[in-house]
């Protein structure tokens, strides 16, 4: 039987169950294959159900589309595979990232309808939206799944921070390797500013300080 281990918050953003078997997991993604406002979390029979709000689909646009357009200012192939279900049944691990993206694979990617990640590669960028304290740590099973790199906002503190896979483990740190001179730095301070002004600004003060990544870092 499932117990809960920590219900809705004021705002109603997740809840995390513990106990939950494999096929029960399956079950729930079968039905809500068609939801775009619920993800689902996995790890070892523990389940975290997140109900989105309107800020988390902001913030997750606002870096998604910077990834994009900052891979197309550096000229690198991008595609993006959005909130799709990554999940491995021998390694009792899955997750739907708030948005995810290849680049080396971006090829061969574009090719697929389907991934199935027991055969085809891992995202190679993540994005992780964290507007409150997170209750299922995602880290290791971004990990066994086999993620090169995530960019985490930190709702505390309102703060992009690089992670990059080394030895099993995440470490932060400064610089992406996904997008070479683009810093968590930069990413915070450009996505601090999206809401404040009109897209074109925006995208255009993008691409200036992509252009001079040493002095915006």
């Amino acid at each position: 039987m499932a117990t809960i281990l920590e219900m809705p918050t004021q705002s109603g953003q997740k809840v995390v169950l513990s106990g939950v078997s494999w096929d029960a997991y399956e079950r729930l993604l079968a039905e809500h294959q068609d939801s775009a406002t619920t993800r689902f979390a996995y790890d070892r029979g523990t389940l975290e159900i997140m109900i989105l709000s309107l800020r988390h689909e902001r913030l997750k646009h606002g870096l998604a589309t910077l990834v994009e357009f900052i891979a197309e200012e550096l000229q690198i192939d991008v595609e993006g595979a959005g909130s799709t279900t990554f999940r491995r049944e021998d390694l009792e691990r899955g997750f739907e990232p708030d948005a995810c993206f290849y680049f080396k694979d971006a090829e061969y990617i574009r090719r697929k309808d389907e991934i199935d990640v027991t055969i085809d590669p891992p995202p190679e960028l993540v994005i992780e939206i964290d507007i409150t304290s997170p209750s299922l740590n995602k880290f290791p099973i971004f990990a066994a799944i086999g993620v090169a790199e995530v960019w985490r906002y930190d709702g505390s503190g309102g703060q992009v921070s690089i992670f990059r896979l080394s030895g099993g483990e995440y470490v932060n740190v400064a610089e992406s390797v996904a997008l070479p001179g683009v810093t968590g730095a930069l990413v915070s301070r450009l996505l601090a500013v999206s809401q404040t002004m009109k897209r074109a600004d925006w995208l255009r003060l993008a691409r200036e300080s992509v252009k001079q990544p040493a002095k915006d870092a």
